[in-house]
């Protein structure tokens, strides 16, 4: 008996031994079944007021109010910058754009402005076993300044943590008016080579300015050089015509790549960052959605998007993946209606406000320039519901290393997971905003912006810029229209948000750029 009962307290004691090292062993970090897909879905120029989730009465977007409000929706989530490049460079690599003096709007043949050893999301996440792509609108440089578009385009977004890119290089206002894919020119024939330059046009070749007869979208400003589909656009741009897009198709292109990507990547980890072109200029949308919103082609162009993102969703879902998936939706900067082209964007816009309550738009320090559409989304996992935290998107890299177990974090980007799941509300203390080398300083509810030199308004596109000789101090709580000035009345508020802003920025003086419209 004794014997029996010795046996007994061994047997437990080892059940006890292994019942505790299980409890105490972490989970697998590199186990790809305990991670997240990742999806961020970036508009171009979408405004905070042009979705229904943010209080839009006249642009119905039904697919994006349905993932918004089943998800955690941001009053406070903001863009670094006010324009393209910069905003798509800080949201990458967790830096703030300011600080690196190449990130700002590209031509089309600018090299690429992320260093080869410099992190990035997609860098990151292939550290934890990830497939990453890219899909839509890059913008951010390719090759290293001896750009050849008939031969493999080296670096592209491959070089900087992707291991699958289907991209336009630019804007669809700039040439080259070409897909590429993995580096390489989608359908070019090597018998009619494609040649680029944005100094001075190739002989023979027909402009705006000398051809109008062939246009069947009228420019306004800045786009009146090389006839693509009858469109003018930025550049100069001679061949490749059978690898040249059609305008029409590219929102039904990009999503295609889109969701063959999630196909095929379905027993993932895998991460898609799938960057639409709408609603940027030229706005061309698919016969499909012509007249649909009564907005003219900036309003259908947003209608077609929404489509775009219900149709993405639905084969997220079909594939099973949605409760496995973490999306989040934003925009690159705020919104602007006449941006080059004679759409009837001004003309239609009628009562419809996509700035939202807030002032100014796109190329501006006023808060509608980087103030964007913000929610995450991830089924089962965050509950439905508005946050007043104040995020953004040069977070996500940090706050995604913390989401898959790993310690990379960079200088500017916050650890702010809890927040995107809605565990908790402490966003960020203060954050640096940027507009075309422009800066400003938001903490908690105030934003202070330092004198720039420049125009207070931008007439060709009729946006406030917040330039001003004066200092500028505002309390969004009580005045998301930074309608009442409170530099001279708040003094001490105002010395504090300087030194903050100084503490950060540093006090040597940013060089303001003129501000190009292309």
């Amino acid at each position: 008996m004794v014997k029996v009962f010795q046996w007994q307290r061994v047997l437990m004691g080892i059940m006890l031994i292994i019942a505790v090292g299980c409890k105490e062993l972490p989970k697998d970090q590199d186990n790809p079944d305990s991670k997240p897909n990742i999806v961020v879905i970036y508009l171009d120029d979408l405004g905070y007021g042009d979705v229904g989730f943010n209080g839009s009465k006249v642009l119905k977007t039904p697919n994006m109010d349905r993932l918004a409000n089943a998800g955690l929706r941001f009053t406070n989530g903001y863009a670094t910058s006010a324009t393209c490049t910069p905003s798509r460079y800080g949201l990458l690599t967790g830096k703030y754009p300011w600080r690196e003096k190449d990130a700002k709007i590209l031509p089309g043949t600018a090299p690429l402005i992320i260093g080869a050893d410099q992190m990035t999301i997609p860098k990151m996440l292939k550290t934890k076993g990830y497939h990453t792509g890219v899909v839509g609108k890059w913008h951010l440089g390719l090759g290293d300044g001896k750009l050849d578009w008939n031969s493999k385009i080296v670096p592209s977004p491959n070089e900087v943590g992707f291991d699958y890119s289907f991209i336009m290089a630019a804007t669809q206002d700039r040439v080259p008016t070409v897909y590429i894919k993995n580096g390489h020119v989608v359908g070019l024939d090597p018998k009619d080579p494609i040649y680029v330059d944005y100094d001075k046009n190739f002989p023979g070749e027909p402009t705006a300015l000398d051809h109008p007869e062939m246009l069947r979208l009228k420019w306004d400003h800045g786009h009146n050089n090389s006839i693509v589909n009858g469109i003018p656009r930025i550049g100069f741009m001679k061949g490749g015509k059978s690898a040249l897009w059609k305008d029409e198709q590219m929102a039904d292109t990009f999503l295609k790549e889109a969701e063959d990507y999630v196909t095929a990547q379905k027993d993932g980890p895998f991460f898609l960052y799938y960057a639409m072109q709408q609603p940027h200029v030229p706005r061309t949308p698919n016969p499909r959605f012509v007249g649909k919103t009564g907005l003219g082609a900036r309003g259908d162009v947003i209608a077609e998007a929404d489509w775009c993102v219900g149709e993405f969703v639905r084969i997220l879902d079909k594939q099973g993946l949605l409760d496995n998936t973490l999306i989040i939706f934003t925009s690159d900067n705020g919104p602007v209606l006449n941006d080059g082209y004679r759409d009837e964007a001004v003309e239609k816009n009628g009562d419809h406000t996509p700035w939202g309550p807030f002032r100014g738009g796109k190329y501006s320090l006023f808060d509608a320039g980087t103030h964007v559409p913000f929610f995450t989304y991830w089924k089962g996992k965050i509950q439905p519901g508005i946050s007043d935290a104040l995020v953004c998107q040069v977070d996500l890299l940090s706050s995604l290393a913390d989401l898959v177990q790993s310690d990379i974090r960079t200088q500017d980007s916050e650890d702010l997971m809890d927040v995107f799941l809605g565990e908790s509300q402490q966003g960020r203390s203060d954050l640096v905003l940027e507009a075309t080398s422009r800066t400003a300083y938001r903490k908690g509810d105030w934003v202070m912006i330092p004198p720039h030199k420049g125009p207070a308004v931008n007439k060709s596109v009729n946006i406030e810029l917040g330039n001003s000789e004066e200092y500028q101090l505002y309390n969004l709580k009580v005045d998301q229209g930074e309608l009442n000035n409170l530099a001279t009345s708040q003094k001490e508020k105002l010395q504090e948000m300087i030194a903050g802003y100084d503490q950060i920025v540093g006090k040597t003086e940013i060089k303001t750029e003129a501000l190009e419209l292309k």
